[in-house]
C-alpha cells in the first residue's frame, strides 16, 4: 500500500516534477501476469526513475546491507526499502546467488513484476558491462516475458560516488546548472520459451545472457564492454585502464 501511495501521491509527482524524465515503450510491460524486467544500470536513482515509470508495482532485490545497517538511521532505512518493494538479496555468490533466483522466481510465481540488473553493480564509466547468466536462468525456469529496459542519461544526473542527483555542475568556478533530463525506455518483450529445460546448460545461459543484453546495447545505445562490471570498477580503482586490459586480452577481466 505503502508503495502505490508514494508512487502515486509523493515520490512519483515530485520526479516528474523535477525532472521530467522521458519514458518511451511502456506499452511493452504486460498490464497482468508476471514479467522480468531486466536493466542496465547507471546510477543509485535507476530504482527510483524505473518503478516511478511503470504503471505496476516492481519488486527489486536490494543489497542486503541496506537492511542490516545499525541504529535508529539503519531501521529506517530498512523501513524504507521493505514499504517500496525492495527485498534483501546476499550478492556474496554460491548458495546465496541460489537463494536470491529462488526469491524471484517466487514473485513471478504470483504474478508480479520483478526487476533485475544483469550487470551486477552500477556501471563504473556509463558503458554497458558483460551480464551475469543468474538472469537467464531465471528467465528460462520462469519462463515469463522478458522486458529489457534502457535507463538513459541517468549517471549525468547523478555521478558515480554521489548519493543525490546533482543539479550543478562547476566549471572555471562558475556554479552552472546541470541540464540533464533522464530517459527510461523499454523494449518488446524477449521469448526465451524455447530453452525450456535447459537452465543448466552453461552455454545455453551465456547464450540467453548475450541476447539479452544485446537488447539492451540497442536499446540504450551504450557501448558494450565484454567484461564484468565489477571487474572494471577494480581496475579503474587501482588507477589501470579497462581497454587496456581488454587490448592485452586479459582473461581475467572478463
Amino acid at each position: 500500500m505503502l508503495y502505490l501511495f508514494l508512487r502515486r501521491f509523493f515520490v512519483g509527482p515530485l520526479v516528474k516534477l523535477l525532472f521530467r524524465p522521458k519514458v518511451t515503450g511502456v506499452e511493452n510491460i504486460p498490464t497482468t501476469g508476471p514479467a522480468l524486467l531486466v536493466s542496465n544500470h547507471l546510477a543509485f536513482s535507476d530504482s527510483i526513475f524505473l518503478p516511478v515509470a511503470v504503471p505496476r508495482q516492481i519488486v527489486f532485490p536490494a543489497k542486503s546491507e541496506y537492511f542490516t545497517a545499525p541504529g535508529l538511521k539503519g531501521k529506517l532505512v530498512a523501513t524504507f526499502f521493505r514499504s517500496v518493494g525492495q527485498i534483501p538479496i546476499d550478492r556474496s555468490g554460491g548458495r546465496a546467488s541460489l537463494a536470491a533466483l529462488n526469491t524471484g522466481l517466487e514473485i513471478l510465481k504470483k504474478g508480479e513484476l520483478f526487476g533485475i540488473y544483469p550487470e551486477g553493480t552500477r556501471s563504473p564509466d556509463g558503458r554497458l558491462y558483460k551480464g551475469k547468466t543468474g538472469v537467464a536462468r531465471m528467465a528460462i525456469v520462469a519462463g515469463v516475458p522478458v522486458i529489457p529496459v534502457a535507463m538513459i542519461d541517468t549517471e549525468k544526473l547523478q555521478p558515480p560516488g554521489k548519493l543525490w542527483p546533482q543539479w550543478f555542475y562547476r566549471e572555471k568556478g562558475r556554479r552552472l546548472p546541470r541540464l540533464v533530463r533522464p530517459g527510461v525506455a523499454f523494449g518488446k518483450p524477449l521469448d526465451f520459451s524455447r530453452y525450456e529445460g535447459m537452465e543448466r546448460d552453461r552455454f545455453v545461459l551465456r547464450s540467453v545472457t548475450d541476447e539479452i543484453m544485446y537488447a539492451l546495447m540497442e536499446l540504450s545505445g551504450q557501448e558494450y564492454v565484454d567484461m564484468y562490471a565489477e571487474k572494471a570498477k577494480e581496475l579503474i580503482k587501482a588507477g589501470e585502464s579497462v581497454d587496456e586490459h581488454l587490448r592485452l586480452g586479459d582473461t581475467k577481466a572478463s
